[in-house]
């Protein structure tokens, strides 16, 4: 998807990772190479625009969330978003 707006992306090494960011979001990713990290940019800049699915009940009991208990918000009714 293409938002016609081109991103304005740092890539930086630390130790043995790529650490790829885009400016304006301020989101961040990784990768042990540099096409890795840009390659995990995107995944990430995907989930920040809403697109993808939501995990499983299965997927969240993987990584140790228990969906009965799992709830959340749209971002604009947290504090964290502010």
């Amino acid at each position: 998807m293409s938002t016609g707006i081109e991103p304005t992306i740092t890539l930086t090494e630390s130790d043995e990772w790529w650490i790829a960011r885009d400016i304006e979001t301020g989101v961040t990713s990784q990768g042990k190479t540099r096409q890795s990290a840009l390659e995990n940019l995107d995944e990430a800049m995907a989930g920040y625009r809403g697109e993808g699915n939501a995990p499983s009940d299965e997927e969240l009991r993987e990584l140790g969330i228990d969906p009965s208990n799992n709830t959340s918000g749209a971002r604009d009714e947290s504090d964290i978003f502010e």
